[in-house]
């Protein structure tokens, strides 16, 4: 919990119990992995590349920071324990794409 935030460039000080941003709970490992994966695109092979790692263990790591973002209630596991999207998941993100919807409205049908 959050009860005080500062801005020095305007010396403003805000008080209060604030719940940090979802991506700021995340382990400071984690918040650099996704830092990574967004700078690459979502290049799975670049991640190999960068930190040294197999496929499987990108994969690994995405699902285990994946099951800890509020957004994790839209996979299920398939009958082999890989992931698969849930059929009304993929329409959302597919309206996304489309422009049809925001990502406000996204995250709306999703939660």
């Amino acid at each position: 919990m959050v009860e005080r935030v500062f801005l020095p460039d305007s010396a403003i000080a805000i008080e209060g119990q604030f719940e940090p941003p979802v991506l700021a709970r995340l382990a400071a490992e984690d918040q650099v992995f996704v830092m990574a994966f967004v700078q690459v695109h979502g290049s799975i092979k670049e991640m190999e590349r960068i930190f040294g790692i197999s496929y499987p263990t990108v994969k690994n790591r995405l699902d285990a920071i994946a099951e800890q973002l509020p957004l994790v209630e839209t996979v299920q596991k398939g009958e082999a324990g890989t992931p698969r999207s849930h059929p009304q998941s993929a329409a959302v993100l597919d309206s996304l794409e489309r422009g049809e919807i925001d990502v406000k409205e996204a995250l709306r049908r999703l939660s």
